[in-house]
């Protein structure tokens, strides 16, 4: 065999190799939480605990608050 098509025969088991691990990702892919998941789950911590917080406002303060939003 030359060297050309031993050359040859290492690049093609070198790409299929390659094809059958693509899509896996890396070996030491990341761990946690994407950056764009972080800021999402505090969104919804926020508006949780405000909710939480009116309602209990609302509760200690005898009911509904009046139009001009200024508790009597």
């Amino acid at each position: 065999m030359t060297v050309s098509k031993r050359l040859a025969e290492k690049k093609v088991a070198k790409f299929e190799k390659n094809v059958t691990r693509r899509g896996l990702g890396s070996a030491s892919s990341k761990k946690g939480f994407e950056p764009a998941h972080i800021v999402l789950i505090l969104f919804a911590v926020l508006v949780v605990a405000s909710f939480i917080f009116q309602v209990v406002r609302m509760a200690m303060s005898d009911g509904i608050p009046d139009e001009n939003g200024i508790d009597s």
